[in-house]
C-alpha cells in the first residue's frame, strides 16, 4: 500500500503522522519505506535522530529516503514491489512532489486542526483531489482532526465542515493536542514507545492506525 500524508497547510502534523504510522506498521512486521518529499525534510531529521536513539538494537526498523518532484512518482513506482508499504510525507503546499504523491497512492491521509485558516484550507485541497481522481481513480482520501482541543464546540464544528466535502471522508480518530508526541518525537520515538507511556496518546494513534488500515484492506 502507498499512504501519503498531505495537504495544502503546513504546521497540521503530517510529519508526526506519517513517522507514526510508519512505526506502528514496522512493529506489525511490515518492511516499510519512508518517503521524505518535504522540503523541510522532517521525516528525515526524525530517522536520523531515531538511528541514534535506537543504535544499540535494530536502528530505526524502516527504510527512509529522500525525494522531490516528479521523482516522487517514478522512484516510488520503481520501489513498490520491494516494500510491504510505502509512507510519503509531502510538504503543505501545493507542489509537483505532492501532486506526483497523489497520483500513485492508495490513500492520503489530511490532518486538519481546529481553526478557521486550516478548514479553508482543507477546501483547497478538495479541489486538488477532485484533480487527482481523474488520473488516479483508486484514490481515498481521508481527512482527521490533529491537535483538537480538549473541549469546546471547535472540534465538532471543524469536523461538520470536513464532512461535506464530497471528494474526501471524514475519519472519526482524533489526535489530542498532547505533548506525549512532541516529547516522542525529539526523542527519535514513537508516543507508543515513549516512557513514561501517555495512555491517551497511545490510544488515539493506535485507533486512528487501525481505522486507516482497516479503510485499506
Amino acid at each position: 500500500m502507498i499512504l501519503v500524508c498531505g495537504g495544502t497547510k503546513g504546521g497540521v502534523g503530517k510529519s508526526t503522522i506519517a513517522i507514526s504510522l510508519t512505526i506502528l506498521r514496522a512493529a506489525q512486521g511490515k518492511d516499510v519505506l519512508l518517503v521524505d518529499a518535504d522540503d523541510q525534510g522532517t521525516a528525515s531529521d526524525f530517522t536520523a535522530v531515531r538511528n541514534e536513539t535506537l543504535s544499540d538494537s535494530s536502528g530505526a526498523g524502516y527504510t527512509s529516503i529522500k525525494l522531490h518532484g516528479a521523482a516522487v512518482r517514478t522512484e516510488v513506482q520503481r520501489l513498490a514491489q520491494k516494500y510491504d508499504d510505502i509512507m510519503i510525507d509531502v510538504g503543505g503546499r501545493d507542489t509537483t512532489g505532492q501532486r506526483a504523491a497523489l497520483s500513485i497512492a492508495d490513500i492520503v491521509v489530511i490532518p486538519f486542526l481546529p481553526a478557521s485558516f486550516d478548514i479553508w484550507a482543507l477546501e483547497i485541497m478538495s479541489g486538488l483531489l477532485e484533480e487527482a481522481h481523474a488520473f488516479n481513480d483508486r484514490l481515498k482520501a481521508i481527512a482527521i482532526l490533529n491537535r483538537a482541543d480538549p473541549q469546546g464546540k471547535d472540534n465538532q464544528e471543524a469536523a461538520a465542515v470536513a464532512k461535506e466535502l464530497k471528494s474526501l471522508t471524514y475519519l472519526d480518530a482524533p489526535l489530542g493536542n498532547r505533548k506525549a508526541f512532541r516529547n516522542a518525537a525529539s526523542q527519535g520515538l514513537s508516543v507508543t514507545e515513549l516512557r513514561p507511556k501517555d495512555a491517551k496518546a497511545i490510544k488515539e494513534i493506535t485507533n486512528l492506525y487501525e481505522k486507516i488500515f482497516s479503510i485499506a484492506n
